[in-house]
């Protein structure tokens, strides 16, 4: 299956890892220039990257309805995002709240990571690439069109 990911922001991005280990074709549509430009000012850009809270109390502190994403959370947990940083040799340390960060203190060690995840995943990452419509034609997606098509950059 191919599959085309908008936005490549965290969620994007483990968006686009997940469907790749599902055995698609992945591409990443991003319309700024590198990925993760909000991932690096969380935190003070530290990156807040979780929480170490077990999963049943980690849903709970979720405002609004948290149990709408425990069927999201049982798939990919608090511990397998610690897990997927450390396999690219990012470690992790616990502070007061229980708040997850990583030991360098920057959110770029993080974005780090993440990158490497997408390229051992084959994913096609393309920057400067601004969707302007979605085709759709028998409720399949049949066509994604792009403001800047001869701008799009590989990453």
């Amino acid at each position: 299956m191919k599959t085309v990911v908008i936005g490549g922001g965290p969620s994007g991005m483990m968006a686009s890892i997940s469907a790749s280990i599902k055995g698609d074709s992945v591409t990443l549509l991003e319309k700024e220039s590198s990925l993760g430009k909000k991932l690096l000012i969380t935190g003070k850009g530290r990156c807040n990257i979780t929480s170490s809270l077990p999963m049943s109390e980690f849903i709970n502190n979720i405002q609004g309805n948290g149990r709408f994403l425990f069927s999201a959370f049982n798939e990919f947990t608090n511990q397998d995002i610690i897990n997927l940083l450390k396999k690219h040799g990012l470690e992790v340390k616990n502070e007061r709240g229980n708040r997850i960060f990583p030991v360098t203190d920057k959110a770029q060690s993080v974005l780090n990571c993440f990158i490497k995840e997408l390229k051992e995943k084959n994913v096609n990452v393309r920057t400067n690439c601004e969707v302007t419509e979605i085709k759709i034609q028998n409720g399949e997606v049949v066509g994604v069109f792009l403001r800047k098509w001869r701008t799009c950059e590989l990453f």
